[in-house]
């Protein structure tokens, strides 16, 4: 059982060292169901961040293109609410890696 503890915390941590390719592995690899669980979910949590910013780019886009439809206080606010996203993440895995370490 502490092996999939372990297995369980490292697909959360992985996010500051291998964010995709450690919870893939681990899911493809371990047989227990919490630990694919987690595996799942810290992959998801991996991916949450990285999705905005495209997101992002598709509102910078037109306003250095000339089309002033966007004002730069938007752009601002965009900007925060992505790194929020980021910060809240990476603060979320470290929760839920701990969280998996003492609940188990």
């Amino acid at each position: 059982m502490e092996s999939n503890k372990v297995l369980s915390a490292l697909s959360y941590f992985s996010l500051f060292f291998a964010p995709f390719l450690l919870p893939i592995i681990i899911y493809f690899v371990t047989q227990d169901k919490r630990v694919k669980d987690d595996a799942k979910w810290a992959l998801f949590s991996h991916i949450l961040p990285v999705l905005s910013i495209p997101l992002f780019f598709l509102y910078l886009i037109p306003y250095f293109s000339g089309h002033y439809g966007l004002s730069a206080a938007w752009i601002i606010f965009v900007a925060i609410l992505c790194l929020v996203l980021s910060f809240g993440v990476a603060i979320w895995n470290v929760v839920k890696g701990i969280k998996v370490i003492i609940d188990r």
